[in-house]
């Protein structure tokens, strides 16, 4: 489902229980907030290796799905809501990435962009 029409279906599931009122912008990046937490939450205290097995317990994927859709569901909310074209806020932003992190010195490199020009600066990666 495009983001428009899923956008559509969003504001009708909370139009017909009322609860526009709730969704002022500072309340939808909070909830956002605590559903990324949620997601954080199914993660804590695991390895890599364990993450990835939980990816193979059908109830453990359901509810990192779950956590997702609620995650992707409050930033459509928070987009919406601000009058942001999301898909647009975000092939702008890919670009700003790419220019901010050029390949030839970013490759492999998990530097900030800030340190990237740095000689001096040890590579994390």
């Amino acid at each position: 489902m495009p983001l428009a029409e899923l956008t559509e279906a969003l504001r009708r599931f909370r139009d017909e229980r009322n609860w526009a009122q709730f969704h002022t912008l500072r309340n939808l990046i909070v909830s956002l907030n605590l559903e990324a937490s949620e997601m954080l939450e199914l993660t804590q205290w695991k390895n890599d290796a364990e993450m990835l097995a939980l990816l193979d317990e059908p109830a453990r994927r359901e509810a990192l799905a779950d956590e997702c859709a609620d995650v992707l569901l409050y930033l459509l909310l928070i987009a919406d809501t601000a009058g942001i074209d999301l898909a647009t806020a975000a092939r702008e932003k890919l670009g700003k990435n790419a220019e901010k992190y050029p390949v030839d010195k970013a490759w492999g490199s998990s530097r900030k962009y800030t340190e990237l020009s740095d000689p001096d600066t040890p590579n994390r990666a």
